[in-house]
């Protein structure tokens, strides 16, 4: 191992290293000349979906990509006045520097990114926690009563004590597959049908403080903050987070996230295969994605139709669906037989986690400003148990307006603000906040047009992201493997690919979708005839050998 290397999302299901099989000289993979210009088609022009298409046209064949909405899927920066900096992250605003796939097209599009402002950080300045009336200013750890050392201490010895944690993450830092797989899969078999919760309240470390601590930890947490919404989750999910560093070390694109499926949408790489210098995605569709796709039908071995919600019909050899998984059975026409009843199953029981957003913006980053009589900031990053749960500030610099997260909610703390219009969630996040900074008038700083989302209510979503139940581990397994079980599959269930975050281990985290995406590249590659590199080994190349272990019917 190199010294200090990395922790990464490498795995621990599949710890196949995405970011190396990237970078390759060799690239990803070759297709047949005959094959050289097929359309394949992609649904979805989110992160998945854009990894996939822009993959796919670097080795030669031609995506025609379906889109019922805008590109950037579920990473959604939405400009307060068009043409000017200011945005609102409506979707993904925070990404772990673990993500490595996904930082690769950062870097290639020379992006830049800056650490992102949660609590108890640096880039947050200062936090304030306001938990049952209590309000408490820190700008570390240290300055909180000790009952949250308590919590911390008691959350990291559990992790050591039942998961071993130091110990699979230096079998990830090192790229230990072996030293890794045997201990996931340990507990993988431990821990399939149990949840968040019940580590928490059945740990000696947690069993022996007081429900009080469980509640701070549900309320506040650690990292990005709270985690009650995650207490019914599968407990593997929870792990997979904390393993990969997914909750420390975040940061944010600025300019907004949206730009990285934007660029790879408009961006002309330098090595492509077939197509003439200066083709990208853009070109290909002469500016402009397919409409969104109304139903998929199986006409015969390597002829799936797809056809647009105007009524717009094509023929392709290959389909890859990037789209939430519940508009395979809701806003997507599909023949049944396109997958098995037993994939059905796992597309059909995923399970979306509700979440809202609410911003402003306002004439200037006030929060900077000092309170003349207890020396602190007028205004911090902001954990409470009011309705507005999690307030994020943004500096754009002096100059610029700033933006605030009034407002960052999940499951039944979105559902309470579902009805209303944006006007009215403001009001109540500034009603919640006032109870916190009673001197303090933020609505006299708001300046032009609130921002909110409610992704649960948007009909090409359903949710925000997958939230893996006790016992899920083998729909995942179906979900994420359905790339590399193909040349298994009947006939009628070949030729269509999914990916996403929601098909990956790892939802919510966009490396889950830039991964997947991937997969389904390599899936495509070998239907068409194709092949991995020698020395570059694709994902289904090793799957049998890495794969996700098998708990059973």
């Amino acid at each position: 191992m190199e010294p200090d290397a990395p922790i990464t999302i490498f795995g621990p299901d599949f710890p196949f290293a995405y970011d190396d099989w990237l970078t390759h000289p060799a690239g990803l993979g070759t297709v047949p000349d005959e094959a050289l210009g097929t359309e394949v088609a992609i649904i979805g022009a989110g992160m998945a979906g854009m990894t996939a298409a822009y993959e796919l046209m670097r080795m030669g064949l031609k995506p025609v990509v379906y889109e019922a909405d805008r590109i950037g899927g579920r990473l959604r920066s939405e400009p307060f006045v068009e043409g000017e900096p200011e945005i609102a992250e409506l979707g993904g605003m925070r990404f772990p520097i673990s993500s490595r796939s996904f930082f690769h097209y950062v870097d290639t599009f020379g992006l830049r990114y800056s650490p992102f402002p949660n609590p108890l950080t640096e880039a947050a300045g200062s936090t304030v926690i306001d938990i049952g009336g209590q309000t408490l200013y820190a700008r570390t750890l240290d300055d909180l009563p000790p009952i949250y050392r308590e919590i911390s201490e008691a959350w990291d010895s559990a992790l050591e004590r039942i998961a071993g944690f130091s110990g699979l993450q230096a079998a990830i830092a090192a790229r230990d597959v072996t030293e890794l797989k045997r201990r996931w899969n340990a507990l993988v078999s431990q821990w399939d049908d149990r949840s968040f919760y019940d580590f928490l309240s059945t740990s000696t470390e947690f069993g022996s403080l007081t429900f009080r601590h469980r509640e701070l930890f549900g309320q506040v947490g650690f990292g990005t903050g709270g985690w009650d919404s995650d207490f019914g989750n599968s407990m593997l999910e929870i792990l997979r987070v904390v393993l990969t560093n997914c909750d420390t070390d975040q940061y944010l694109v600025v300019g907004g996230a949206e730009q990285v499926p934007h660029r790879l949408w408009t961006h002309a790489p330098q090595q492509i295969t077939h197509w003439p210098a200066g083709t990208s995605l853009s070109s290909l569709h002469h500016g402009a994605p397919r409409a969104g796709v109304r139903s998929l039908r199986r006409l015969g071995p390597n002829r799936i139709e797809v056809t647009d919600r105007w009524g717009d019909t094509r023929e392709f050899p290959a389909v890859i669906a990037t789209c939430q998984a519940w508009l395979l059975s809701t806003e997507i026409d599909c023949d049944e037989a396109l997958f098995s009843q037993d994939l059905w199953m796992a597309l059909d029981r995923t399970r979306y986690m509700q979440s809202s957003k609410t911003f402003v913006m306002v004439d200037r980053p006030f929060w900077t400003d000092r309170d003349p009589v207890t020396g602190r900031d007028v205004l911090s990053m902001t954990l409470t148990d009011r309705l507005t749960r999690g307030t994020y500030l943004f500096d754009n610099g002096p100059d610029r307006p700033g933006v605030i997260c009034l407002s960052y909610t999940w499951m039944s703390d979105s559902l309470k603000v579902l009805p209303h219009a944006v006007e009215r969630r403001v009001e109540l996040a500034l009603a919640a906040l006032r109870k916190i900074y009673p001197d303090l008038d933020i609505a006299e700083h708001i300046v032009g047009r609130p921002i909110t989302v409610s992704w649960e209510d948007d009909p090409h979503f359903l949710g925000a992201f997958k939230g893996a139940l006790p016992g899920h581990y083998r729909y995942n397994t179906r979900m994420y493997g359905h790339f590399h079980d193909q040349h298994t599959l009947p006939a009628d269930e070949q030729g269509i690919f999914i990916a996403g975050d929601d098909v990956s281990f790892m939802p919510a985290w966009v490396e889950g979708a830039v991964q997947t995406g991937l997969n389904a590249v390599w899936g495509v590659m070998t239907h068409l005839g194709g092949r991995s590199h020698p020395d570059n080994p694709g994902p289904g190349d090793v799957y049998d050998a890495l794969g996700p272990i098998d708990i059973g019917k």
